[in-house]
C-alpha cells in the first residue's frame, strides 16, 4: 500500500468521503420531488438560505473569523458563484428535461475536468495508474449513461438540452473545486469561506429567481419543505464542509470520485424507493466504475510542483 493509499484511507478522509457519497446519492430523488409549482431557481434559493444560515452559525460556534477582508470576499465570490449558483441552477434546469438518473450519471464525469484543471492550473502530476483507473471508471459510467438514456422517455432534443445543462453545471462545479485546492483558499478557514461563498451564491440565486420568475413562490406541502431543509442542512452545509476538507487533503481529482459513485448510490436508492430494476448494462457499468476506482486510488498521490 502506497503512502497515498494510507492518506486516502485515513478516517478523517475516508469517513467524510463515504458520508458525502451516501448523502449526494440520495439528493437526486429529493431534487426530483422539488420540481413542481415552485420554480427551480426559488427552490435553490430556499435551499441556500438555510445552508448559508447554518454555515454562519457553525462558523460562529467554531469561532472561525467572519471578517475575511477584501481578498477573502473576492475569493468567496469567485468560488461561491460557480458552486452554489451556476452549478445548482443548471442541475435543476436539466432535471426538467431528463431524468435524475441521467443527470447523476453525467455529473459523475466531474472527475475529468477536475483532473485536467488540477494538472493544468495547479501542476498536479497524474500517474499512469490514476489515468488507467479513471478511464476504466469513466467507461463504467458510460455504460450507466447508455442504460439511463435508453430508459428515458424524453425526446432526443430534450435529452440533448438536459445533458448540455448538466455539463455546464459540471464545469461550474469543477472550477470551484479546483479553486479550493489553491494555496490562497487552503490557508483560510473552511467554515468562514463556505459561509461567505454560500452568502454570495444565495444572493445571486435570489436575484436570478426574482428577475426570471418574479416574487417568491411557495409550496405548502410538508414533503417539499422537509426536502428543502434536508438539501440545505445535510446535502449542502454538512456535505460541502466535508467535501472541501477532502479537496484540500487529497486534491480535486480524487475528491471527484464521490461523484463517480453517486449514480450507483442513486440507483440503489431508486431500487429501494422507486422500484428501479437493474439491467445487465447497469450492473456492468457499476462494477466497472468501482473497479476503476480501486485501480486509481492505488496510484501515487499527484503532487503539486513547488514554484519558487
Amino acid at each position: 500500500m502506497t503512502g497515498d493509499d494510507r492518506a486516502f484511507l485515513r478516517p478523517r478522509v475516508l469517513i467524510p468521503f463515504i458520508t458525502i457519497t451516501l448523502i449526494w446519492g440520495s439528493t437526486w430523488i429529493v431534487i426530483k420531488d422539488q420540481l413542481g409549482p415552485v420554480p427551480p431557481a426559488w427552490s435553490v434559493t430556499y435551499r441556500y438560505v438555510i445552508a448559508c444560515a447554518a454555515m454562519f452559525a457553525y462558523a460562529a460556534v467554531k469561532r472561525s473569523p467572519l471578517r475575511i477582508g477584501r481578498q477573502g470576499h473576492l475569493l468567496a465570490l469567485s468560488f461561491g458563484l460557480p458552486q452554489f449558483f451556476l452549478n445548482f441552477n443548471f442541475v435543476y434546469a436539466a432535471e426538467q428535461y431528463i431524468t435524475s438518473g441521467v443527470v447523476a450519471v453525467v455529473f459523475a464525469l466531474l472527475l475529468v475536468p477536475n483532473s485536467f484543471f488540477s494538472w493544468f492550473f495547479l501542476k498536479h502530476r497524474i500517474s499512469k495508474r490514476f489515468v488507467i483507473g479513471s478511464a476504466v471508471a469513466v467507461g463504467g459510467v458510460s455504460l450507466l449513461f447508455v442504460n439511463e438514456v435508453r430508459a428515458a422517455s424524453a425526446s432526443p432534443e430534450a435529452v440533448a438540452i438536459g445533458i448540455g445543462f448538466t455539463i455546464i453545471g459540471v464545469l461550474s462545479a469543477s472550477v470551484s473545486n479546483v479553486m479550493q485546492a489553491t494555496e490562497r483558499l487552503r490557508s483560510r478557514p473552511i467554515a468562514s469561506m463556505i459561509a461567505w461563498g454560500m452568502f454570495y451564491g444565495t444572493a445571486a440565486n435570489a436575484l436570478f429567481a426574482l428577475g426570471l420568475y418574479g416574487g417568491p413562490v411557495f409550496e405548502y406541502r410538508a414533503g417539499y419543505w422537509i426536502g428543502v431543509f434536508y438539501l440545505g442542512l445535510i446535502a449542502s452545509a454538512l456535505a460541502f464542509t466535508f467535501y472541501f476538507k477532502i479537496l484540500r487533503e487529497v486534491g480535486p481529482g480524487r475528491a471527484a470520485y464521490s461523484s463517480l459513485l453517486v449514480p450507483i448510490i442513486a440507483m440503489a436508492f431508486s431500487t429501494a424507493f422507486e422500484d428501479y430494476h437493474w439491467s445487465t448494462l447497469a450492473v456492468a457499468g457499476g462494477v466497472l466504475a468501482i473497479f476503476g476506482l480501486f485501480i486509481a486510488l492505488r496510484s501515487s498521490r499527484p503532487q503539486p510542483v513547488v514554484e519558487g
